[in-house]
């Protein structure tokens, strides 16, 4: 990841709507202070948004998991070792493929309902994906907890929680959104925002 990602923070001290997040999304690519330092990359260099956001797509992302039991059937399924390593396994076009990543991306896995549907659509499953999978220079570990532990801490980087006063249940107040400005070509980027912080991270 060093040098392909990158996550860039601003603050936005009014209140948000889960309903206005379209409007929101728009000013927000549209504002000087985020134009003039945003960046996207392009043949695998940093560069700015030189081409005004003309419209937005906006979809919210569930975002409500406060621990990382959602990955817990990994550990019983097949997917790994009982050392922690991924299960090896053949493929007709990647030579150096695993269980792990046959689940994530193909339906036809034995192991692919180990995470339900409504799992998959949680913000920390999506985060956790994008880790494990990676980009075209990906190097895959050959165990699990560097994935889980490196999920882990940047959700927990991310995402702002707060506890019940009455029924002391820690539970999720950021609110993420997917969203897919237009601009000369596609730039797909993922915003998690809550009163206290914005923060974006780009996906090349």
């Amino acid at each position: 990841m060093l040098g392909r990602i990158s996550a860039q923070s601003y603050s936005f001290d009014q209140s948000f709507y889960t309903y206005n997040s379209e409007k929101f999304a728009l000013c927000f690519f549209r504002d000087p202070d985020v134009v003039s330092s945003l960046k996207k990359m392009e043949a695998s260099v940093w560069v700015p948004l030189d081409k005004p956001v003309v419209s937005v797509d906006v979809e919210v992302v569930p975002c409500t998991k406060v621990s990382m039991e959602l990955f817990d059937p990994i550990y019983s399924c097949g997917i790994l070792r009982p050392s922690g390593h991924v299960v090896k396994c053949f493929h007709d076009v990647y030579p150096d493929y695993d269980e792990l990543r046959q689940m994530l991306q193909e339906e036809d896995s034995e192991h692919y309902n180990v995470i339900g549907r409504e799992e998959r659509g949680e913000f920390l499953f999506h985060l956790f994906k994008h880790l494990c999978l990676g980009g075209e220079l990906c190097q895959y570990e050959d165990t699990i907890d560097p994935y889980i532990n490196t999920t882990k801490q940047v959700y927990k980087d991310l995402i702002s929680v707060q506890k019940d006063p009455d029924t002391k249940k820690m539970s999720v107040v950021s609110t993420v959104l997917k969203v897919s400005a237009h601009v000369s070509q596609w730039l797909s980027v993922c915003s998690s925002c809550s009163h206290e912080k914005l923060c974006v991270y780009h996906e090349s």
